[in-house]
């Protein structure tokens, strides 16, 4: 899915914000396969003001759902997809069949981008970083450097993509990447991850990307990232 595309399926859908039963629609509407649309675990309107019900909705109900949707497609074309870790597949993209590897990494990247990305928030974000990971980031200069660092790799990112603070040879670091790519196929392990495509933000924010990305710091769920590095340096 690229931009133009994206933007055509965000005003599309603009049309059914309203309507209350458009998660369980798509989630039935989607074809059957390895790939399910996880539940988002809070309500649409339970990140505002920091991101807007509508967004959530058409972010989660249909971008999401539709890489889902074209992940399980897929299956069809190389049936091993669906007996693979998905973390498997996309640490290692050249083991997937060329015919099959650009959509692989869209939409199973997507999918797998945006199931971690739900995770990684919560109503009122949760504290602040504790323990072993909030020593990693004091040594990376402190919480304020460390989102300084993230938003810098956001607001770079020409386009769509995602920016990410990862453990990366046994040490934090911040990077970035392109549409639906991850950072397993770096040999990065993400500790949290934001997502910069407009769809993330633009019926609020428009072009303020920045603004987009000061706000999201307000939703951060601290307990899952540092669940996250602990898996990540165990």
């Amino acid at each position: 899915m690229d931009r133009r595309q994206g933007l055509k399926l965000l005003t599309g859908a603009l049309s059914l914000a309203a309507l209350a039963p458009a998660r369980a629609f798509a989630q039935a509407a989607a074809p059957a396969g390895p790939f399910k649309l996880p539940p988002l675990g809070y309500a649409n309107d339970a990140l505002e003001p920091h991101i807007d019900a509508t967004t959530m909705m058409i972010h989660h109900d249909k971008h999401h759902a539709a890489y889902v949707a074209n992940a399980n497609a897929l299956v069809a074309k190389w049936p091993e997809l669906a007996s693979t870790p998905i973390e498997t597949v996309l640490a290692d993209l050249s083991k997937v069949p060329e015919s099959v590897r650009a959509g692989v990494r869209n939409n199973v990247g997507g999918h797998w981008n945006h199931a971690f990305f739900w995770e990684l928030m919560t109503p009122g974000g949760s504290k602040a970083p504790s323990g072993e990971l909030k020593s990693a980031i004091d040594a990376m200069g402190g919480l304020s450097g460390v989102s300084d660092k993230v938003n810098a790799a956001g607001l770079s990112r020409f386009g769509s993509g995602w920016a990410w603070l990862v453990v990366k040879d046994g040490k934090l670091d911040v990077i970035s990447t392109a549409n639906q790519d991850t950072p397993l196929e770096l040999g990065a392990k993400p500790i949290l991850g934001v997502d910069v495509w407009e769809h993330a933000y633009y019926l609020k924010y428009q072009n303020r990307r920045a603004d987009y990305l000061k706000g999201w710091w307000n939703t951060v769920n601290w307990d899952k990232a540092g669940a996250n590095f602990r898996k990540a340096t165990g």
